[in-house]
């Protein structure tokens, strides 16, 4: 039988992250930046556009990499963690019809990866708000709307939803080229290392953490 906490924890995430879709849609449709835009959580069915999309992005906005390190990258540390969408802590970001960027956070103790990473790799179990910082996982966005307020609209939305379950960290594996947005919203470098890829390759990260602020846990 499964642990309660398994079974709840997607439930909840879901209820939390439309209650912040909820908040955050007034202050979205109030900005022109963002009216042209529509965050939600994604479901399975978005799968086989994120699997055209995440690549997309990795290969057009590689700032700091070779192309060798991104296809090596894509598929393993780089591409769609299903577990994400399945506890309701991953969004999509539309415009009219089409999937223009996606991003998540996560109440689990994986700091990145796809589903094909090896099991040893990952470690989905449980974090505790009380000590441990959440997880920010696996932003991407369509190259043609890189640089229009996404990145942005997305972080907010999951430090809200984290918020609203108890935590007060956060923690991500920021990629190079994604350490400006991350920079610019009070992440701060706690290490940098290198991801194994196959064929001997590394894939040059950074953890970065945050403490929120005590007037955006109480939103």
């Amino acid at each position: 039988m499964p642990h309660q906490q398994d079974s709840l924890c997607p439930r909840v995430a879901r209820e939390v992250a439309t209650r912040t879709l909820s908040t955050l849609s007034k202050v979205v449709l109030s900005s022109q930046m963002h009216s042209e835009f529509h965050i939600r959580p994604a479901t399975l069915d978005d799968i086989p556009g994120l699997q055209v999309l995440i690549p997309l992005s990795a290969r057009n906005l590689r700032q700091g990499y070779s192309s060798e390190q991104v296809e090596a990258a894509l598929g393993s540390a780089l591409g769609v963690d299903t577990q994400l969408v399945r506890d309701g802590t991953y969004f999509v970001v539309e415009a009219g019809s089409d999937l223009v960027a996606c991003g998540g956070w996560s109440r689990r103790r994986t700091l990145y990866g796809s589903d094909h990473v090896h099991a040893t790799a990952k470690d989905d179990s449980w974090l505790d708000p009380k000590r441990e910082p959440a997880r920010i996982r696996a932003f991407f966005v369509h190259p043609e709307y890189a640089r229009r307020g996404i990145g942005s609209l997305l972080l907010r939305t999951c430090e809200e939803a984290a918020a609203r379950l108890g935590f007060t960290d956060l923690e991500l594996a920021s990629t190079l080229p994604g350490e400006p947005l991350y920079r610019a919203h009070g992440y701060a470098e706690v290490e940098r290392f290198e991801v194994p890829l196959p064929a001997g390759k590394g894939l040059p990260v950074i953890r970065m953490r945050k403490t929120l602020r005590s007037a955006e846990v109480a939103k």
